[in-house]
């Protein structure tokens, strides 16, 4: 009688103990579904904000077409990527094209000076801001998933939910040249 007991205390525990794991991969799964549909929300605020700053642009900066063109071109990048690396690579061009964009309007007072430039310039900033904490945010969710589907004994449960891991949103080849460390 006891050792049934002892079994049957064994078993609703192994059982717990499994539904915990499956319930924290769900949980995990639904986070990085979640930070990246944030990430894709304020890229599309981003997005949706160039025209009003080329626009507000144009009149003072006759001359400077190419960082025009670079924005158009990082913008229709933005608009044709399909998976997450090329949304991270177009993004990351985007940030590009708009750090020469606002480089390149020191150069001219009257711009400087435009209230609805100074709007357009700190709602970017703002939005490439939490568009970086909402990237390392999901960067931390997927190492998380990551570690967890390949440890022991997740990866058990890991497996019968056919769950693979996630890829994370990527500085591009040019980012990762600046940050490089020599030791």
């Amino acid at each position: 009688m006891l050792t049934t007991i002892i079994i049957l205390v064994v078993a609703a525990i192994l059982v717990l103990y499994l539904i915990a794991i499956y319930n924290g991969l769900v949980q995990l799964r639904n986070n990085i579904n979640k930070s990246l549909g944030n990430i894709d929300v304020l890229l599309k605020q981003r997005y949706d904000e160039l025209p009003n700053l080329i626009e507000t642009c144009k009149g003072y900066m006759k001359h400077e077409k190419s960082v025009f063109e670079n924005i158009t071109k990082a913008r229709s990048a933005w608009m044709k990527s399909t998976t997450l690396s090329q949304k991270a690579s177009a993004s990351d061009m985007l940030s590009g094209a708009l750090k020469s964009l606002f480089a390149v309007a020191e150069n001219y007072p009257k711009l400087e000076a435009n209230v609805n430039f100074k709007h357009l310039q700190e709602r970017i900033s703002g939005i490439e801001n939490e568009v970086a904490d909402r990237r390392e945010f999901y960067n931390d969710s997927v190492n998380n998933f990551n570690i967890r589907i390949q440890s022991f004994p997740d990866l058990f449960i890991a497996r019968m939910m056919a769950l693979s891991p996630f890829e994370m949103f990527k500085a591009s080849e040019e980012e990762k040249k600046v940050v490089k460390v020599k030791f």
